[in-house]
């Protein structure tokens, strides 16, 4: 009888010791869930203190740089014409590789190279300013070389004149003439070769 009694009581333990595992499982998870809830919201708070101070920032330098003119476009069309169009270049070309090409033409400013603004990726091309205008006829000459493997196309860089070719909008006549008269009487049809074409062959 006591070993009935000893398997009986037995099972009826072993359940209650999962449900106590369960229980302290699902409770540290609870307290692990509230501890990441709450670092997110230390985060989130951080977040909106930086941000704050960022655009305060921003604001007081808006008020300082409200009074220094931006670039004007004489000095825009200046910088331009010191400046050369580099085309076909090299997709993972950098600026520093550009401006050892160009090197000996002479004293560089800056190398641009032009990216895609939705994906990042370079478009091919860069504009490469040199220090003085006279340095361009030397980087003109540069036209055609190697640069990466590849032969480079060097123009002088034009002058972008704002408004300039928007006149045409995408929907504006495009096409020529687009194929014969389809009129005509009834009772004239044209010679068909018959069976050659792609067509049923009439």
């Amino acid at each position: 009888m006591a070993d009935v009694d000893a398997a009986s009581t037995t099972p009826t333990n072993v359940p209650e010791t999962t449900i106590d595992d369960n229980e302290e499982a699902e409770s540290k998870e609870i307290m692990l869930m509230k501890q990441r809830v709450e670092e997110m919201e230390r985060e989130a708070n951080k977040l909106r203190e930086l941000q704050a101070a960022a655009e305060k920032a921003n604001q007081e330098t808006g008020a300082e740089n409200a009074g220094v003119p931006m670039d004007t476009e004489d000095d825009k069309a200046l910088a331009d014409s010191r400046s050369v169009y580099v085309g076909n270049v090299d997709y993972s070309a950098t600026p520093e590789e550009i401006q050892g090409h160009f090197q000996a033409c002479g004293t560089i400013n800056r190398v641009t190279i032009i990216c895609d603004k939705f994906t990042g990726h370079p478009k091919g091309f860069a504009y490469v300013e040199f220090s003085e205008p006279e340095h361009i006829d030397a980087a003109l000459a540069m036209d055609n070389s190697l640069f990466r493997g590849r032969l480079i196309k060097v123009t002088a860089k034009r002058t972008n004149v704002p408004g300039f070719n928007r006149g045409r909008g995408r929907g504006g006549y495009r096409g020529g003439y687009r194929g014969g008269y389809r009129g005509g009487s009834p009772g004239y049809q044209p010679y068909r070769a018959r069976g050659r074409g792609r067509g049923r062959g009439f």
